[in-house]
Parts: C-alpha cells; structure tokens; sequence
C-alpha cells in the first residue's frame, strides 16, 4: 500500500501503482470527469500514470493553470495529427502550449499553410478529438527513437534527440499520431470540444536565423464551445484596444524600417506621458531616499566580461562596436548595474553610507529576433526605471520590503489591480547556467521568500527563472487579453559585489562586501506603457493624459478669449489645446472625444461676457459652467484624487 496525502491535509491509503485518476474517483465521479492531469510530489503528471510511492498529489482540472497547459500542451498534438492528416509528409519540430493555448513549429515542405486553410484544420482537430482516442505513454530507448525517426526521415526529431539522454525519453500516440515527447497530456482527446487556429507566422529552427525557416502555427482550445465564443469577443475587444492601434490612433509613438526595427519614435504627446510617469516615480523616489544617476548609452566590453554579461549574453547582443584604437571595443549598454557598479567604487564607503540608493532611467539595447518583436512589448531599445540598492547583509530584508511597497504603489495608482508576484529561484536540477556560491544563493533566496511573507503578497515560485546573478521577485501582470507580463521586477545579488570588488567599511572598521538589490517598479518603460494603453483603452487618468484639455470656441469671435485662457491653464501646469478648425461645436466635441481628451472646456459669448467656462467631462457630458478659479480647483482635485501619497496608510 502506499499512502497519498492531498492538498487539503487529507492521507488517503491505495494499492502501489494506482493513479491520480484512482484518487479522484475515490472521491467523486464528478470530480474525476473534471480531471485533466495532476501535480505527483510538485511534477505534473499524466492523471492515468501509477503511483509505486509515498506522494503527495494534486487534481487538475481546467481551472488550474497546470491543468489547462497540460489541455492545450495535449492539443498541439491533436493539432499536429490533423495536419499530417491534411497535409502528407509534413514535419514537426516544437508543440509547446503557451500563455493563451499553444502553437506548432512545422515543416510542410513545398505546401503552403496559410489563414485560408484554418477552417479545414479546425474541422479535423474536432473530428478527431471526437475519436475520444487516449494518449499512451510510451518509454523508448534512444536507439529505438533514433531509429524510428531516421526511418521517418525527420531532421527535427533527430537534432531534439540528440540532447536527450537513453532511459529518459518517451513518445505519446493518440489515434495515427504518435510524437517524441515527455507530457504529460489529458487522458483522450474527447476532453477537447473546441478549437481555433489564430495564427501563422515564421519562425526559423531553432531560433537561427541561418536554419531554415519553419511555419508556426498557433491556436487555441476549451473544453465548452462557449468558452471558445467568450474568448473570441475578448479578443475582439482586445483589437479595440491594442496599443500598437491606439498608440497610431492618439500619436504616441511610431516605428520607422529607416531607424531600425524595434526602435520606438516617441511623439510629442507619448513623449508627454513618458514624463509624466518618470516624473510621477522620481517624487516617490526622493521620498525613499534614493539618488539620481546618468550613465552613457555605450560602455567598454570589458566592463561587461567584468559583470559576467557577456559570457551569458555576448553573442546574443548587439555586437562590439570597434574604435580605432587596436584591440579597443565598446557595446551598446544592454543593462545599467555594471555602470551603478562602478558609481559605488568612485570612493571609499562606510557603512554610514548604507544603504547607497542609486536611480536612473537607463535606456539599454538588446537584440530581439526579428520575429519576436511586438510594438512596445518586445522592442530592441528601451528605457528602464532603474535602480541599484547597496547595501549590509542585515538590511537586505528591510530594503527589499520597502521596494515591494514602492511597486505595488506603483500598480496602485495606475489600477493595475490584476498582477500576480512570481518568487523566481534557481533551477533544482542544472545549477550550471548561474554564477556564485550556493550559501550566497541560499541567503538571497531565502530574503526574497521571508521578504514577501511579510508583506502578505500572494507569490508563486518558478525554479528555473532567476537571474543568472541572483533569484528575484517578478510581479506579472495581465493584459487586456489576460496574457501574463514581467513589469515589475526586486532582485537580490551578491554576485556583482563580488565581481567588481566593491567594499566599505563597517563599524569595526574592517572592509565588508556589500549586498546589491535591483530594482525597477515600471521595468521597462515601453512595456509598462503598452500594457497601460491597453488597460485604460487610452482613457488615461486625468493627471497622466498628455493632453488634460480641449478648449473649444463656438466660433472664431471667441478664439482670443480661448488663447487667453490656454495660456493661465498653462500656467497652471494644465496641458492641452485650442481647437481653431472651423467646424461647428459638435464636430469639435466628437473629435475631442474620439481622441479621448478628458475634459472639453466651451467657449462662446456668454462665456467670454462672465469670463466663465462651460466644462464639458468625456463620457459624463456636461458639468457646467465654472468661473478660471473653480475650474482650476476642479481640474487638480481630479487631478490628484487618483494618486494616493506614496508611503500612506
């Protein structure tokens, strides 16, 4: 007999070799009906898969997000059984589920799949999950899979084989489908009631952009066909308020093949909201005590060998940019810490100086593949909110704590109310890929978790997703689509002192190596602003709009009075326009409206007689007439009514 404990403190006793789904039968029918795979000792597993062991064991089902990334992880499958079906000879190379279902690198060779073949697929993957065909499990030696493939004559499954090791490889077969793959998957394809395919695009092999190019095929699943549907209208409402749409729309930002792929053009009115927001974190940050720094745009390689960036990311990067100096070359600064590094060492420190906090809006550059770039979201240059905390290994803690309530002020004030906080640790398997001692690690991992316990933050924790420096804190947020998004980001590092030699001076007057922690609330601030747009649908909050007011005269009568008041208002840091077209009032409003102006102010004859203005608020319509100095008063308390102070209660 062996015992499983579930989640719920619960022990329950079953024979050696009985399965999750056992488990769930135990308990209900309903239940097990429901149950896609289960978490066996923290690894997701195939519900079907015995159980020879003491264990602990959790049910998946649709709700969990382990559960449907196991549903659509099995879909790739039943997708890629509907195309060797449709499309004879094809080839496979990764089927992954991702954020919001799950896509297929495939080779179809000479045939084409294109947006005009989505229906066709769709209809077979329904035809064959219909089937209610189950997914075996299937161990295979290397020689076996080696061979299976070479007499399939397929490349792709060959070059994945080859950094698997003999005794850990398996294969699934569900129905003629049968694929190189470690699942796990849902117990037959009936689970599946509805998909669509959403996507086709490029993606070379491998991610090389000197391999061939693949086809990749994206799409999506649910268990109800209504789900399918309410999914289809949020990506319809999504497309509304896509930030590349909008951000066309209101004249924030453009992009430009001249000046390079994944290089923001910031217009004048983005430009607005960009500073708005440094300026809106630079107050919060003088209250934290931190100060600010600049740093140039290139630095030396060395300096990079130095932080161990470029043994990790040299030939990913943007590369050496050589002078003509023999043997001297400088890069493009692809992050600011080795900069904020050698800020530190300019002179000697105490420990009376500590915590030393360093804040810059960096701007760095990194080499995202061409098919990876997405408006702001992923871009080749952007602008961090970036800091550098340096401090005693006894105030790691404290310190860290004071970042979590800076970012969630942050989210705070900019109804970002839907995130999630992700503890991301070292890998418990491959420790090969991070850099300095496991007591370092263990102490910096252990602050980030005691850090978060203490703030009450609902975390997760992801091994394998830490810097290669140190573990962090990652705060997700979702977009309009309810994809998930890296902003904010704490990261504890004893790694970098070490590398760069800094030191300072205790109160024993012996020489300490400091802890670095760094951080940035908004991340990266072509992200940040994306997700923003998206969120409010370019409705920004009054204090955030670029343009707070649209001045409005009747006629041309009335322009000198509506240029009079354009410039009070401006002294009165209240920013907008005046509408000098000549077109009737309404028009004037409609397009004010349309360009999500936040308050339209009128002005005719009566107006201009009582030196009044008529206050018109987008989406409310009228509030009414208010003399300069009521509507000044009005306009900062929106203003402010949306900002709470940083640090109160």
């Amino acid at each position: 007999m062996i015992k499983i404990s579930l989640p719920d403190g619960s022990v329950k006793e079953f024979e050696k070799g009985a399965s999750a789904m056992d488990v769930a039968l135990s308990i209900s029918e309903g239940l097990a009906r429901n149950v896609l795979s289960a978490k066996v000792n923290g690894e997701v597993w195939d519900s079907n898969r015995p159980i020879n062991e003491d264990a602990s064991v959790q049910l998946l089902t649709w709700k969990d997000t382990d559960g449907k990334s196991t549903f659509w992880h099995s879909s790739a499958h039943l997708m890629a059984e509907a195309l060797e079906a449709l499309y004879p000879g094809i080839k496979f190379w990764i089927g992954p589920p991702v954020e919001n279902g799950f896509y297929y690198d495939v080779d179809a060779g000479e045939q084409s799949i294109s947006s005009n073949d989505f229906g066709k697929i769709e209809a077979k993957m329904i035809e064959l999950a219909r089937q209610k065909n189950t997914f075996e499990r299937i161990p295979m030696s290397k020689a076996d899979a080696k061979s299976y493939f070479e007499e399939k004559n397929d490349e792709y499954k060959l070059d994945l084989l080859e950094g698997l090791e003999d005794g850990s490889i398996t294969f699934y077969k569900q129905g003629n489908f049968t694929d190189l793959c470690r699942g796990p998957h849902i117990p037959n394809t009936g689970f599946i009631k509805a998909a669509k395919i959403t996507n086709v695009a490029g993606a070379f092999f491998k991610g090389d952009q000197s391999n061939k190019q693949l086809t990749r095929i994206y799409g999506i699943t649910f268990p109800k066909q209504g789900e399918l549907k309410e999914y289809l209208t949020m990506v319809e409402e999504a497309k509304k308020r896509d930030h590349r749409k909008l951000g066309q729309e209101l004249d924030l930002f453009a992009f430009s093949e001249k000046v390079g792929k994944g290089l923001p053009l910031w217009l004048p009115k983005g430009a607005m909201l960009r500073e708005r927001l440094e300026n809106f974190l630079k107050k919060a940050q003088l209250k934290a005590g931190y100060l600010p720094v600049v740093t140039p745009h290139i630095g030396s390689k060395k300096l990079y060998e130095t932080s161990g960036h470029w043994e990790k990311y040299g030939e990913d990067s943007f590369q050496p940019i050589k002078t003509p100096e023999e043997g001297e070359e400088f890069m493009l600064k692809p992050m600011n810490c080795p900069h904020h590094c050698e800020i530190f060492k300019t002179r000697p420190r105490s420990y009376k100086d500590l915590p030393l906090r360093l804040a810059e809006f960096g701007t760095v550059y990194r080499y995202e593949q061409s098919g990876e770039l997405h408006g702001l979201t992923r871009v080749r240059g952007f602008t961090q909110d970036d800091a550098h905390i340096f401090c005693a290994n006894h105030q790691v803690e404290n310190e860290f704590k004071k970042v979590i309530d800076l970012v969630l002020y942050v989210f705070k004030s900019l109804g970002f109310d839907d995130f999630s906080a992700q503890i991301s640790l070292r890998s418990k398997e491959d420790r090969s890929k991070y850099i300095g001692n496991d007591e370092d690690w263990d102490k910096a991992e252990q602050a980030i978790i005691n850090a978060s316990a203490e703030k009450n933050l609902e975390t997760v924790i992801e091994y394998g997703e830490a810097a290669f420096y140190g573990p962090k804190l990652d705060f997700m947020v979702k977009d309009a689509l309810g994809r998930k998004w890296q902003l904010g980001t704490i990261q504890v590092d004893y790694q970098l002192p070490n590398r760069f030699e800094l030191e300072y001076v205790g109160a024993d007057n012996q020489k300490h190596r400091p802890v670095m922690i760094h951080r940035a609330p908004f991340g990266s601030m072509e992200r940040f602003i994306a997700i923003l747009i998206e969120n409010t649908a370019g409705n920004f909050p009054l204090w955030l709009s670029p343009e707070q007011i649209a001045i409005l005269p009747i006629s041309e009568k009335y322009e000198d009075y509506a240029n009079e008041l354009f410039l009070d208002l401006q002294e009165q840091d209240i920013r907008g326009y005046v509408d000098h077209r000549d077109e009737k009032i309404g028009r004037k409003i409609r397009d004010a409206e349309m360009n999500k102006i936040p308050l339209m102010l009128i002005v005719g004859e009566k107006e201009q007689q009582e030196r009044k203005i008529s206050v018109r608020k987008k989406g409310e319509g009228d509030i009414g007439q208010l003399s300069f100095e009521e509507f000044v008063l009005f306009a900062n308390k929106e203003i402010n009514k949306n900002i709470p102070k940083f640090g109160a209660k």
